[in-house]
């Protein structure tokens, strides 16, 4: 469910929830954010949406208090590229996990090859171990172990 908030103008921007009935601050806000809560802030004059308005703020009075939400970097891209470039970076971090989880199967199949030739292997040993027995010469034993 998305928390609506209404913003009220003025000099004091208060920032009223709807839901615990209440003035709230925007750390407060930043806290729900993180707590994964989805908010909606609407200015109480004009119902205009102002959610992005005021997260940007959210960040921005992080930084005055020395909580970097966003390196510098991250915020040149924003600017240069506008909403795309978180667009960008998701679809990159999708990009990657979809590479991994096209790869697993491969690797599930090495696994289980890799086992499968251990086990041979152990087998073939166990064979040969038996093939040299004291007091007979190898190709003796061999024609005996075939024709058995």
């Amino acid at each position: 469910m998305i928390r609506l908030i209404r913003r009220y103008g003025g000099g004091s921007r208060k920032l009223y929830d709807t839901e615990e009935s209440r003035y709230v601050s925007l750390m407060e806000i930043a806290d729900w954010i993180r707590q994964g809560q989805q908010l909606r802030i609407v200015d109480s004059k004009t119902d205009d949406d102002v959610t992005a308005a005021t997260l940007a703020q959210v960040i921005y009075e992080g930084e005055k208090r020395g909580v970097s939400f966003l390196s510098g970097d991250f915020l040149h891209q924003i600017i240069r590229r506008g909403g795309r470039a978180v667009s960008d970076q998701v679809d990159q971090v999708q990009a990657g996990v979809n590479r991994l989880v096209r790869g697993l199967p491969p690797v599930r199949r090495a696994k289980g090859e890799i086992l499968e030739l251990r086990r041979s292997l152990t087998e073939l040993e166990r064979l040969v171990g038996t093939l040299e027995e004291p007091g007979e010469e190898a190709p003796v034993r061999t024609r005996k172990r075939l024709t058995a």
